[in-house]
């Protein structure tokens, strides 16, 4: 259900998977966080609007969903929804993008 930030990161530089699906990155929170920090190429859909539109839902369509928030847990209860609605190797990142500055790209705030 998660998986570390090496391993997103690989996912991010190769844009697929361990099994070669092509990755879809998605960001669950709020615009005011993504605006202080934010991992490029990374989709923001904040939890306060989900379930997402269908265009974001197109988007995701069979693709290994990568969740991340700002420490883990918005990302494991929207990584939850995903499984339960037609995505079940959606995974979250351990530690959201505050373990994404400190282990992956120190450029990216923490806040």
């Amino acid at each position: 259900m998660e998986i570390d930030t090496a391993t997103a990161k690989r996912w991010m530089d190769r844009t697929q998977d361990d099994q070669g699906r092509e990755v879809f990155f998605l960001d669950c929170r709020e615009p005011n966080e993504h605006q202080v920090a934010n991992v490029p190429g990374v989709t923001l859909v904040p939890m306060s609007q989900w379930p997402p539109n269908q265009g974001v839902i197109g988007l995701m369509q069979s693709k290994r969903v990568v969740v991340m928030c700002h420490h883990g847990g918005r990302s494991l209860r929207v990584t939850q929804w995903l499984r339960s609605n037609g995505y079940p190797d959606a995974v979250s990142m351990s530690g959201g993008i505050d373990r994404w500055s400190l282990e992956i790209d120190p450029s990216v705030p923490r806040y």
